[in-house]
């Protein structure tokens, strides 16, 4: 099966040195070492920049490499053969992940502290709410250290015991030998005390031996004016408590922000539709527009306005998230035809639609026929 160029898979050029080689590879180990990238991919990336830099780092085996290609190695991997540059490449495992020796890390993985959960939460807001700012309290429900057992997982009085099976780390070890990688150390889940290192022969009455207890947290969350639906507040370490003294998690809260029947939101700009009637279009007029603030506003509708006419009324749309200064409201007209009128209102409309002789007819055939495509 054709393999691909040694200097490709470690991404270096021919004549790079031993520190640019070593450099390549020890980036290529931290993005694709079994450990890390647990898919099935990655570790046959491992394996093939593992097997690269075994064979670049060392003089000789690169020298004939270079002049014969990989069918001049064939026979290297026998013993004696890559095995041989296996005591550098666990010094860079060492570096690497501290403690890597061809394998997993040694027992420490478990033991480790360990960063708590991160948590999420869903709110709705009114229009208003998410335009101005609100606060909002919570209840999140976590995990937290049980309070009876301190978090031993043992009932007061007694107390876990180290597993005699794995020796307290949690993990029982296999070594192989591979003619490619050398010595391979693998590691599994204790199976006696499922890796948790020690056992509990008198679990805690209220945890049950798990350590941590369900608790639901009253908290307030300030929600700042200017918020959008989709919004994300992180409300840093309210998330679950970490493992082992690591640190807390994040609570994410998730905003929704309910429809308004009349104002439609793009950005921090406000849009709405004004109803007028066809003398307030024709003669133009002073009306009365709604505000997301309340209080009335007025606006000039001039004369001959059409429909789709847009009016801009500078700084009361959305408040800016953090930051000053408002976005704008921005009216566009909309022309009612009436309907339901009374008889002098039909006998003025008569009266206007004769004193225009036949101009509007003029201009309503000449609009359908620029629709159809006629003459």
């Amino acid at each position: 099966m054709d393999k691909r160029d040694y200097y490709e898979a470690l991404g270096v050029d021919r004549n790079a040195d031993e520190a640019v080689m070593k450099k390549a590879f020890r980036k290529l180990a931290q993005q694709y070492h079994p450990d890390v990238n647990p898919s099935p991919e990655a570790e046959a990336q491992f394996k093939e920049i593992n097997e690269a830099y075994q064979v670049l780092s060392d003089p000789q085996k690169r020298a004939v490499y270079d002049r014969y290609g990989h069918a001049g190695l064939s026979g290297a991997a026998g013993a004696g053969g890559y095995n041989q540059g296996f005591g550098d490449l666990s010094s860079i495992f060492e570096d690497i992940f501290g403690g890597f020796a061809g394998g997993r890390r040694g027992g420490a993985g478990r033991n480790a502290p360990r960063r708590g959960a991160d948590l999420r939460v869903d709110i709705s807001l009114s229009f208003e709410q998410a335009a101005f700012g609100t606060e909002r309290e919570l209840e999140v429900p976590r995990m937290e250290e049980c309070d009876r057992c301190h978090a031993s997982g043992a009932e007061p009085g007694s107390s876990p015991e180290r597993c005699s099976t794995c020796g307290g780390t949690g993990e029982v070890q296999r070594r192989q030998q591979s003619p490619l990688f050398g010595t391979i150390v693998t590691a599994s889940p204790c199976p006696r005390c499922n890796g948790a290192g020690e056992i509990i022969n008198s679990p805690c009455a209220k945890c049950s031996g798990q350590k941590r207890v369900r608790v639901t947290r009253k908290l307030k969350v300030n929600v700042p004016a200017g918020v959008d639906d989709g919004t994300r507040i992180r409300l840093a370490g309210e998330g679950e408590p970490g493992v082992l003294g690591g640190p807390a998690g994040n609570l994410y809260v998730v905003i929704s922000v309910e429809a308004h029947p009349l104002f439609v939101r793009n950005e921090f700009d406000l849009h709405m539709e004004l109803s007028i009637n066809i003398a307030q279009a024709a003669l133009g007029a002073t009306v009365q527009i709604p505000t997301l603030d309340g209080a009335p506003d007025k606006l000039e509708i001039p004369a001959g306005t059409q429909t789709g006419k847009s009016f801009r009324k500078r700084g009361l749309g959305i408040p800016r998230l953090q930051r000053t200064g408002r976005g704008d409201l921005i009216v566009t007209a909309r022309i009612v035809t009436p309907t339901n009128l009374n008889n002098e209102q039909k006998e003025l409309l008569r009266r206007l639609a004769e004193s225009f002789g036949d101009e509007s007819v003029e201009h309503k055939k000449g609009f359908f026929d620029r629709i159809l495509g006629t003459d």
